[in-house]
């Protein structure tokens, strides 16, 4: 799919939309990480209203004294461009190599200026046919998966070197929030930090059914792409998640994959996600969750190879749910 960072925002639209740009990257050792949101929102029947949010938030695992902050604007005065990603809202910017600025509120202030490059091809998380239709609902992929990132991130007038920090780029849209699901990623792991793994196990609820929960990955290992995110393939996925633990497991005849994700609830920030048609959803977000998963396929010579990969802190790991029993204060 071309122009993955193509603008899907139509500010003349009523149906609502939701649109965001992020980045993420996670210190090569300690358990650190930032995330920088850029993103739209439009409520459902009145675009006039459409804001634009930066959200930023810096985990640490060490001291468990998380800081998140955010800002909100009127869509009018911030710059979304429609040829290239290309982002202002006041002075924050994000472009295809760097994203720089700040957000200051009563619970802290988290300054940023960053440089990004290398990477792969982009990753679709959904068959590529599925970003041209009207469901789901919700549409995700990864711009650039394994970007390095260097430069500055200053938390509360501390500042930290960003010194080749390993993460990605990813945008995300649609007219709706997903009902209910949980979203992993792992931009290499400890013992293989060639490898990537985008995950998600979701369900739709229609009036006052719920769908089955269905589960797409996508894994890239050893110079080739597991695609197992086909409706079927969803379908037939095994997976189970609560707070704060989740498994899975999906397999066709060319590969398996079992996995977890999992953290510490002091690990997670929860954030308030306005959603189009009205109301919030609850996210539970961590950026320095473990993941161990076991692969089992056949190489390009036709031999079955199975490999054990782990790591300890740089899984990004988020729970969108509607339940507020989750015990995880919602602080922005």
């Amino acid at each position: 799919m071309n122009e993955v960072n193509t603008i899907r925002y139509n500010s003349n639209g009523l149906n609502g939309h939701y649109e965001s740009y992020f980045v993420r990257a996670n210190h090569p050792i300690e358990k650190k990480a930032f995330w920088i949101r850029y993103t739209i929102f439009s409520p459902k029947g009145d675009a006039t209203k459409a804001i634009a949010e930066l959200w930023v938030i810096w985990f640490d695992g060490i001291t468990q004294k998380h800081v998140a902050v955010k800002k909100e604007i009127p869509y009018s005065k911030a710059h979304f461009s429609t040829d290239e990603l290309n982002v202002s809202i006041d002075d924050s910017i994000l472009t295809e190599t760097a994203l720089s600025g700040v957000v200051e509120t009563a619970s802290g202030k988290i300054k940023w200026n960053l440089n990004y490059s290398g990477g792969e091809k982009p990753l679709l998380v959904l068959p590529e046919n599925l970003y041209q239709t009207s469901l789901p609902k919700a549409k995700l992929l990864v711009g650039k998966p394994l970007d390095v990132f260097t430069g500055t991130v200053e938390v509360n007038n501390e500042v930290f070197e960003i010194n080749n920090w390993v993460g990605s780029q990813n945008h995300n849209w649609g007219v709706k929030h997903t009902d209910h699901y949980a979203w992993g990623q792992v931009a290499g792991f400890d013992n293989s930090p060639e490898s990537f793994l985008e995950v998600a196990t979701a369900r739709l609820k229609f009036g006052p059914i719920w769908t089955p929960f269905m589960t797409v990955m996508v894994f890239r290992h050893k110079g080739q792409e597991f695609k197992l995110n086909g409706i079927s393939q969803a379908l037939k996925a095994k997976a189970d998640f609560n707070y704060f633990n989740w498994h899975f497991n999906s397999s066709t005849k060319d590969v398996e994959i079992t996995g977890w994700i999992k953290a510490n609830e002091n690990d997670f920030v929860g954030l308030k996600y306005y959603n189009p048609p009205g109301g919030i959803k609850n996210c539970l977000n961590s950026k320095i969750a473990s993941c161990n998963i076991k692969v089992k396929f056949k190489n390009s010579d036709g031999k079955i190879i199975e490999d054990v990969l782990t790591t300890s802190s740089r899984a990004a790991f988020e729970i969108l749910t509607d339940d507020t029993n989750h015990g995880i204060p919602l602080v922005v």
